[in-house]
């Protein structure tokens, strides 16, 4: 039985959310965090056997930068520079205390204050372990708050448990622990954090009680839309605002081509079942929304109380919503000790943005090009760079932009609002690698698109030649990289050649086309960095995006042995594919697809030998796992994968196993 959601009367204490443990390197720790005032920040680290290193950064500096978003809403950004390096594969503690900036004789309030329960029992704070030498990592995506399921991230959170109950802190896989692995180096998030076009009305209703608790500035949305609309109030206000968003759309002479290409009017009842009727909308909805999944303390005081005007049907599916609520509430504890305690990694996907965002030259002319879908999409956009952007890679960000996005978030609607979004529409440094053995090297497939020349409705490569020339760069010289690209490089070959025949038919976003094989130059490219001579020997791709997980082993067909390949798919988090639909593609796929089909030869990998790994428990025929949860993967000192498991939300641990014997299918 699901916890109620909170009671009205009580309020979040200091902090709103976090802190989360963004990016640890030898000299530098990043950390994030959202607070009811601007704040003093001191933070003592203490390696076991070690000094402790007390830092306190002077605000303002390029190690504590704060940024108000409302009355009672700041960010703190904290990317504290080290003098001397932290131990690996030991338990470092921090104490990290906070403190009003504008009182200087304020105390200072350390978790006990305001996250009682975010350190784990046994320890006196929060902590982690440095892990340069990547001998496990965790990672999924696709985590939808009203999913009818539980929560994958509840299985990282058991899983630090258990390692911290057992004192096991190194990299090493702990002896006789039932399947314990080391420390994870990281929590790579590869999209999806959260659903903008696809949003609970008790959400959005929290959405809007934690704006006006918050104090967040009105948005003006004069000139963008055709409902009479002006402000973010009388959207709030409007007849429409609740289960009924789509009908806000601006009309004009491509009315349909707008809702279709925005807010997902067009039914997807193949592979995706998108809902927009919900649809975040201004800059205040998004940064409520972040902070509302990934913490509880906001939900604190909050009443949810049904909007007036809904018909049954409607009333009906609140009920339903409510309740899946309610339990997604409930776990939030947990998810905020585990972000607490493992550097996160995150890169956005689609629906962190807007469903089949930038999918073809056609979509991006439409929504680029009329002043609302800009500014909706825009919106989603810097509440990304706010709360996923800045941690992953702090450097590419500068007093500028920040600026900017200061002022865009005191003035919402204004002129610097549109100059801020044009600013980060055209930002191109969202990719990111982390300085880890193997280096942990995370790709944009959203933003530098190979958009289609003749048929503007085809869909885009997910990389453009000046990216993927980029990323053959990067990897040049390395021995074993881990990869992380949100969509699968080596996908369903049944799935992508049905996206492929519907694209054909001139209706990709009927199936979200949107695969790495499905543009030819992009795909070629991709391919040829795996047979590029000096690029990784051992190639590890993490992926998500499609809701369910498998793995792949590929190996390059010719006389040169080419790189050792894995994909590996973990989806997704809070979400899961239709159950019976998976099974009959499942099945076709097998029998169609085997490595020795002859139908290979029609795909762009023909040259190529992809062979897919069953994992525990499955029937007969089946590769694809369907059920929300979180992978974990084992690395040898090669960069190679020895154990690839999926830690399910339920409970279960399934491991994904070769085949020895390729000539034998079941």
């Amino acid at each position: 039985m699901s916890a109620p959601l909170p009671t009205p009367g009580a309020e979040p204490g200091l902090v709103l959310a976090g802190p989360i443990l963004r990016r640890v390197e030898a000299r530098r720790v990043v950390l994030w965090l959202a607070s009811t005032c601007a704040l003093r920040a001191r933070i003592t680290l203490q390696p076991v056997g070690g000094e402790a290193i007390v830092l306190q950064p002077a605000p303002g500096s390029a190690q504590l930068r704060s940024l108000r978003a409302g009355a009672r809403l700041h960010y703190l950004l904290l990317d504290l520079a080290l003098d001397a390096e932290l131990p690996a594969g030991r338990w470092i503690g921090y104490d990290l205390q906070l403190a009003p900036a504008e009182e200087d004789s304020a105390p200072w309030q350390d978790w006990r204050a305001w996250a009682p329960d975010l350190c784990y029992p046994g320890r006196e704070t929060p902590g982690f372990v440095f892990a340069p030498h990547v001998a496990s990592l965790l990672h999924g995506s696709c985590r939808k708050p009203h999913h009818d399921g539980s929560d994958g991230l509840l299985r990282v959170e058991r899983l630090l448990g258990e390692l911290i109950a057992r004192n096991a802190m190194d990299a090493e896989p702990v002896p006789g622990a039932d399947g314990l692995p080391g420390w994870p180096s990281a929590l790579v998030l590869s999209g999806d954090q959260i659903y903008a076009d696809d949003v609970a009305g008790p959400m959005l209703r929290a959405i809007h009680a934690l704006i006006a608790h918050l104090g967040l500035p009105v948005e003006r949305l004069d000139g963008i839309g055709d409902a009479g609309i002006h402000d973010a109030t009388e959207l709030y206000r409007h007849p429409a605002c609740y289960y009924r968003r789509e009908t806000l759309l601006p009309r004009h002479k491509r009315n349909y081509a707008l809702r279709e290409v925005l807010f997902g009017g067009v039914e997807k009842p193949v592979f995706t079942s998108a809902s927009a009727h919900n649809h975040l909308i201004t800059l205040a909805e998004v940064l409520a929304m972040y902070l509302l999944v990934w913490s509880p303390a906001p939900w604190a005081g909050l009443q949810l109380e049904p909007p007036p005007g809904m018909d049954d049907e409607e009333a009906a599916l609140w009920n339903t919503e409510r309740s899946r609520v309610e339990a997604f509430v409930a776990d939030l504890p947990a998810v905020r000790r585990a972000f607490a305690h493992v550097p996160v990694a995150m890169i956005f996907d689609d629906h962190d943005i807007t469903d089949d965002w930038n999918l073809s030259r056609e979509w991006e002319e439409i929504a680029y090009g009329h002043p609302f879908s800009r500014r909706v999409i825009g919106n989603a956009l810097l509440a990304y760079t706010l709360n996923q952007g800045w941690g992953n890679r702090p450097d590419a960000f500068d007093d500028a932009l920040f600026d900017t996005l200061q002022r865009s978030l005191e003035n919402p609607g204004a002129p610097v609002h549109d100059t801020c979004i044009d600013a980060l529409l055209r930002f191109e440094e969202w990719h990111y690698t982390w300085p880890s053995t193997p280096p942990l090297v995370v790709i944009d497939t959203r933003t530098r698109r190979w958009r289609a020349e003749r048929t503007a409705r085809r869909p885009s490569g997910l990389m453009d030649w000046e990216s993927l020339t980029d990323l053959q760069q990067a990897l040049r010289g390395l021995p074993a990289v881990v990869l992380v690209s949100p969509a699968p490089i080596f996908g369903v070959k049944l799935i992508e050649n049905i996206q492929r025949i519907f694209t054909w038919w001139g209706h990709p976003l009927l199936v979200d086309a949107e695969n790495w094989m499905a543009h030819p130059g992009s795909a070629q490219a991709m391919l040829n960095i795996f047979r590029h001579r000096k690029t990784p020997q051992n190639f590890v791709v993490l992926s998500g995006d499609v809701h369910y997980s498998f793995v792949y082993d590929v190996e390059l067909r010719g006389r040169v042995r080419g790189p050792d390949i894995w994909q590996i798919c973990s989806s997704g988090v809070r979400n899961e594919f239709p159950p019976r639909l998976l099974a009959v593609l499942d099945r076709l796929n097998r029998w169609l697809y085997s490595p020795r089909s002859p139908l290979n030869w029609l795909t762009r990998r023909r040259h190529m030998r992809v062979t897919p790994r069953k994992h525990e428990g499955a029937a007969r025929g089946r590769r694809l796992l369907n059920g929300a949860g979180i992978g974990l993967v084992e690395l040898d000192a090669e960069g190679v994968p020895w154990r690839i498991r999926e830690l399910l939300a339920d409970g279960r641990t399934l491991s994904f196993t070769r085949e020895e014997d390729f000539s034998r299918w079941d």
